[in-house]
């Protein structure tokens, strides 16, 4: 018997194609993960093993057919408990939506399925994509938060329940979960990923983006993702087809980086802090900068524009159901209904000014390094970690990816961000396999 854990996500479906091995097979694999797994883990809010043997069933017949198979026939992939599905609930982490689907899938669930791709089930997120925690663990060590809002889809992939998962980050919802479970995180540039048909927290600040074990594994789920969408008016015209392959490539000469301690560099606890700074002089091509002065209101422009776009998209659950949200959405909402108009234009305003600084940035250096969490994953389920780190690069619009680089404390699992320039996606993931490759020799 094929082992398919071993195997990248790209081989696997090779095999299928070939019948070396069924989706079926496959799918059973995973349930056993989920049967020994799930019940520590919590990373499932919607889960039917009976109805994913059926659609692993229907793709072995169709590939059996002699039809064309898509890239990702049979594979099962995982998806965000705020992404539309017709055939299951659509909960958003909130008691409000209990047992609720949504009328149609969501623009990214269709694309799944025109590559064949099985939707195995929702995963868990924070309550309505923002800071209430789920029921989700840690895999690495179950009294530990998996971070958010994104839980349950890094959970599933770093226990090995899902080979694929899709997330969504507004401030660090995918970055930060990938950190502290240890798998890889890519949140791709604002506007490639279509949005339709999933929970919107915030029209200018929603990513959709993915989790996988390597960086080929999620440069090939970005390839079927990453198309215009009339109905996101957000998403922009850009060739994906040949993603994959430039990934694999990896830059024409070695890169150079800067690498940012930012401001927050004093919360890292200590002994993350000695890995990054280890990390750092391992490689001659890394140089430390200090953070720009102006990073420091772009923290405070992300908040502003975060929690008036939540009091605007909830305002209706705040007035109808306000005791069913949890203290940290009432108090988001009720901050965001006293941001002035002013206040709000400002902080659109302003992005276009710092991204013109930032992306000057791109003239000599490749990516930008930074930690991905304040460290390893805290103690506790009351909370899913600090965005801190991560903020930036949601407010900028930039490609960024944890890569499962280093260990902190207790051997937890720590990661590094590597962030890149807008819509230069495809060199950014070639630059960010060349250091999974480094980092591994």
């Amino acid at each position: 018997m094929i082992d398919i854990f071993s195997l990248s996500v790209e081989e696997l479906a090779s095999k299928i194609k070939d019948g070396q091995i069924t989706s079926v097979e496959v799918c059973e694999k995973y349930i056993e993960r989920i049967n020994k797994f799930e019940k520590d883990v919590k990373a499932w809010a919607h889960f039917d093993k009976k109805i994913l043997l059926e659609k692993a069933l229907e793709a072995d017949e169709y590939r059996r057919s002699g039809k064309p198979v898509g890239s990702l026939h049979g594979i099962p992939v995982a998806v965000k408990d705020i992404v539309g599905t017709i055939d299951m609930p659509t909960e958003c982490g909130t008691v409000i939506r209990k047992g609720k689907s949504y009328s149609q899938n969501a623009e990214i669930v269709d694309l799944l399925y025109a590559a064949g791709a099985i939707v195995m089930g929702k995963t868990t997120t924070s309550e309505l994509a923002y800071l209430g925690p789920p029921k989700t663990t840690n895999p690495h060590d179950y009294s530990r938060t998996p971070g958010g809002s994104s839980s349950g889809s890094a959970a599933s992939v770093a226990s090995l329940m899902a080979p694929l998962s899709i997330g969504s980050q507004t401030g660090g919802s995918i970055i930060r979960p990938a950190s502290y479970c240890g798998v890889v995180g890519y949140k791709p540039s604002y506007g490639l990923i279509s949005r339709n048909g999933v929970l919107r927290t915030s029209y200018t600040l929603d990513h959709i983006g993915m989790f996988g074990r390597t960086v080929e594994d999620v440069a090939l789920l970005a390839k079927i993702l990453i198309k215009k969408d009339n109905y996101d008016p957000a998403t922009i015209y850009y060739s994906a087809e040949n993603i994959l392959n430039e990934t694999k490539k990896g830059p024409l000469f070695e890169p150079k980086f800067i690498f940012y301690k930012t401001d927050y560099w004093k919360i890292i606890d200590k002994k993350s802090r000695e890995a990054f700074e280890y990390f750092i002089k391992s490689f001659k091509n890394i140089e430390v900068f200090d953070t720009p002065s102006y990073f420091k209101d772009i923290h405070k422009y992300h908040q502003i524009i975060h929690e008036t776009d939540l009091a605007n998209n909830f305002g209706i659950y705040y007035k109808k159901y306000k005791s069913k949200l949890s203290k940290y959405m009432q108090t988001a909402i009720a901050k965001g209904n006293k941001h002035s108009a002013k206040e709000y234009a400002e902080a659109i305003d302003f992005k276009k000014q710092s991204y013109e600084s930032y992306k000057e940035v791109f003239e000599d250096y490749h990516g930008v390094l930074t930690p991905s969490s304040p460290g390893v994953a805290p103690k506790g389920l009351k909370s899913t970690g600090t965005a801190e780190f991560n903020k930036v690069w949601s407010y900028l619009g930039t490609p960024c990816i944890s890569l499962p680089l280093l260990e902190g404390e207790n051997n937890l699992p720590l990661g590094v961000q590597l962030v890149g320039d807008r819509y230069d996606d495809h060199r950014f993931l070639g630059v960010a396999k060349w250091l999974e490759k480094e980092c591994q020799e």
